[in-house]
């Protein structure tokens, strides 16, 4: 049987394991040299966005500056605050915190469980390895 294989160049099979019966050795036309790569080449120029601040009191009152996506449009015109709805008025704008939530509820657990892991990982930062 293994004259067969020998004669198919087929590889050998020993205990589910086939082993490859020849090697290639890889040539390269390209130098070690053409490898190297200039920092100045990869280093690219990045150019700074400027991206312009209204300094105008009046238009700063007025309107909503920097919403327009529209190269040829204004900025959209503030509404009297009668306009907008009475829960735009109520929302949350300071952190949370572990006092304002009911120890009964997933939620207090949860923020519990994210300011463990957040202090965990601080204290990882000053782990000496």
């Amino acid at each position: 049987m293994s004259f067969l294989l020998s004669i198919l160049r087929l590889p050998k099979v020993t205990r589910n394991i086939i082993s490859v019966q020849y090697a290639t050795q890889f040539k390269s036309s390209l130098d070690f040299k053409d490898f190297i790569i200039d920092k100045k080449k990869i280093k690219g120029t990045r150019q700074k966005i400027e991206i312009p601040v209204e300094e105008d009191v009046n238009k700063l009152l007025n309107y909503v500056c920097g919403l327009n996506i529209y190269k040829d449009g204004e900025d959209i015109k503030l509404k009297p605050d009668s306009e907008y709805p009475e829960w735009l008025w109520n929302i949350r704008i300071e952190k949370l915190q572990l006092s304002d939530l009911n120890p009964n509820t997933k939620q207090y657990w949860r923020f519990v469980r994210k300011q463990a892991l957040k202090r965990k990982n601080e204290m990882q930062k000053f782990k000496k390895f």
